[in-house]
């Protein structure tokens, strides 16, 4: 299993699909063996994720760089340092330590997983080296329109694509959006893509309190929690702000009211900006990475979560969403209604969607999550939705397509 996102990485939520894959797969028959990056290519650690880590599982760490941060002159590098992305050194050391364990360990299948494009470069090395079948989980999309913006970096994403589902057995997208756009693009391996999404891990939240004794993040005001990072533009919150100064302006809303409140969003600056340009800024609270279940304790005493999501992304869902579903509490969807994210909201019963660039939309929803907190109900997710969100099921699925793999072989 290539994986870069792997503890102790801090900082991102893409770590969680690769570690419940790893902790449930020999449940279903397949014992995993990890090839990641030295600690040194992460830019932010943590030790909260280690102890999930089976101890009978081999985790390899291969020798990489990170660009920008090792091999950079007064903050400046050669572009060609960074393509396919920064960890582009990687690809040796993890080539040469891949061959070694295959050497070693003879399995019986590859796995390698995007956003770090790397990852598929090893597995596409170690395939051809080695004649084993390959599963290539992209998650989202690589090459989109206008993305990456840069025309040099696009071209290197779109030749490790290409390269990738044409020799891969499978290629695995967490929404489905993302493998109809790969069928059309890809319509001579059409039959190999396949939708696995991401969820949740219920021990995860076994060491929660109960619903009913879990005490309100802040008592006085209704918190609208974002957990996770937040981007300019994909995720962007102007909008959201805009509804605020609407609702203010229009006497329906009173100071100290409503908590948006921001967990580790990586653009603080561009939060405390919005909420000085819509002169909000006691609404905002804008709060520092912590460890994985102090996040998830916070999700679940939130009055709503909030999720974010632009239309350029309607082929992509927030791993987050799900985690969000399992905290069993209501749930703002500011996103495309044609979109991915809005179809697994609603397959969960819930309606409190607006678009994200429709401050008119997002005032009447925030009224309708301050109502509710006054006495009205907003919906929760359903329950046979919750379950079938589980990670251990989506690892069920994945071992089901690692024997049609091996069996195809």
């Amino acid at each position: 299993m290539i994986a870069y996102h792997f503890p102790p990485l801090a900082g991102s939520s893409g770590i969680q699909r690769t570690l419940r894959f790893v902790r449930h797969l020999p449940e279903f028959g397949w014992e995993p063996i990890v090839l990641t990056t030295d600690a040194r290519a992460y830019e932010r650690t943590s030790g909260d994720l280690e102890a999930e880590v089976p101890p009978t599982v081999r985790v390899s760490r291969a020798f990489a760089l990170d660009t920008a941060r090792h091999l950079s002159v007064f903050g400046r590098y050669p572009a060609f340092l960074a393509r396919p992305d920064r960890w582009m050194t990687w690809r040796f050391a993890g080539t040469a330590e891949g061959r070694r364990l295959i050497r070693e360990s003879a399995p019986a299948l590859l796995w390698s997983t995007f956003p770090i494009a790397t990852a598929h470069v090893i597995g596409e090395a170690l395939h051809r080296s080695s004649g084993l079948p390959w599963v290539a989980d992209f998650r989202d999309p690589m090459a989109q329109d206008g993305y990456p913006e840069d025309a040099k970096l696009w071209q290197s994403y779109a030749q490790v694509e290409a390269r990738t589902v044409r020799a891969a057995r499978f290629s695995v997208f967490t929404a489905p959006g993302a493998a109809r756009l790969y069928r059309h693009r890809y319509p001579n391996v059409a039959e190999r893509f396949v939708v696995l999404e991401n969820g949740f891990d219920e021990a995860s939240f076994a060491g929660l309190s109960p619903g009913a004794t879990r005490e309100p993040l802040e008592r006085g005001a209704v918190s609208l929690l974002h957990s996770g990072i937040v981007y300019r533009s994909e995720r962007d919150p102007t909008a959201l702000f805009g509804a605020v100064r609407k609702l203010r302006d229009a006497g329906r809303l009173a100071q100290r009211t409503l908590r948006l409140r921001f967990r580790a969003s990586e653009n603080d600056a561009m939060l405390h900006e919005l909420a000085r340009r819509f002169d909000v800024a006691d609404a905002l609270q804008c709060l520092p990475p912590v460890g994985y279940q102090v996040a998830l304790d916070e999700m679940s005493r939130a009055d709503a979560l909030l999720v974010l999501q632009a239309a350029n992304c309607n082929e992509q869902i927030p791993a987050k969403l799900y985690e969000y579903l399992r905290a069993g509490r209501p749930i703002l969807g500011l996103t495309d209604p044609r979109g991915d994210t809005a179809a697994v909201l609603r397959e969960a019963g819930l309606d409190t969607i607006a678009r994200l660039d429709a401050p008119d939309e997002i005032a009447t929803l925030l009224e309708r999550m301050l109502a509710a907190s006054a006495g009205g109900a907003l919906p929760l997710p359903r329950p046979d939705a919750v379950a079938r969100a589980s990670r251990r099921e989506r690892t069920r699925a994945l071992a089901a397509l690692f024997d049609d793999a091996v069996a195809a072989r």
